[in-house]
């Protein structure tokens, strides 16, 4: 457990936004800018926090798990097995920990599967997607980060409008700790730029049209000119998962 008090963290979160945010305006203004400013946010915050910082991935998320494995060390990477994923992004958690110094755990639910069907019902994904995410993701998510002091995210501004306003350094309210965005001012450009030439190991899915993947009953495929995130809970009043909110 941290034993950092909260306005310590605040004060380093302060700071963060501070040198981040100067920095970003001499840098975000051209690709390479953007680059360097992911990995310095990084760099940054392994040197603030330390063993109290850990990364957030879905496999999803590919270009943040090699940013992070090429800028940093040993970096503690959780991914949250819902029970749900994809065959292919199971693969892609495995050849990430094989491939790249970080350490990857697993984080599961407290029910698998079979027991929340004897429990709520089958297809609880279809009825109530949101208590489904608050079972399978939120409620682990947060047991991955009750030691930590600070947790690293693949958001950016331009994923979905309930992100628009999240900076590279900020505070999570909810959960008591910093959280930084490296990622927060990348166009889907730029993340395929740096794929095409990092040569990033990409989810197979991604050459099946999944632009945002999640669990597969509820992610398909997006077609030419759709949005990127219209792929998830396709027809369903539901954007979030729960995890940013």
């Amino acid at each position: 457990m941290s034993t950092t008090a909260p306005t310590d963290l605040r004060h380093l979160a302060a700071q963060g936004t501070s040198l981040l945010g100067d920095l970003a305006d001499e840098l975000s203004g051209t690709y390479e800018g953007r680059v360097e400013l992911a990995r310095r946010a990084l760099t940054w915050a392994d040197g603030a926090f330390g063993a109290g910082l850990t990364v957030a991935s879905s496999m999803g998320d590919e270009v943040l798990v090699h940013l992070v494995g090429t800028t940093l060390t040993d970096t503690d990477v959780f991914f949250l097995d819902t029970g749900y994923h994809f065959v292919e992004t199971l693969g892609t958690r495995d050849a990430m920990d094989a491939m790249l110094p970080l350490r990857i755990r697993t984080i599961l639910p407290r029910l698998s599967v079979s027991e929340q069907d004897a429990e709520h019902g089958p297809n609880l994904h279809d009825r109530d997607p949101n208590l489904c995410c608050a079972m399978r993701k939120v409620e682990p998510l947060n047991r991955a980060l009750a030691d930590r002091d600070a947790w690293v995210t693949g958001m950016r501004r331009e994923d979905a409008p309930t992100r628009t306003d999240i900076d590279v350094v900020g505070w999570d309210e909810r959960r008591g700790m910093v959280k930084i965005n490296p990622l927060a001012g990348w166009s889907h450009d730029d993340v395929e730029r740096f794929a095409t030439q990092e040569a990033v190991l990409l989810n197979p899915l991604r050459r099946s049209g999944y632009t945002s993947i999640g669990c597969a009953p509820c992610t398909r495929p997006v077609a030419e000119g759709e949005d990127p995130r219209s792929g998830r809970w396709s027809g369903q009043d539901k954007t979030e998962c729960g995890l940013h909110t």
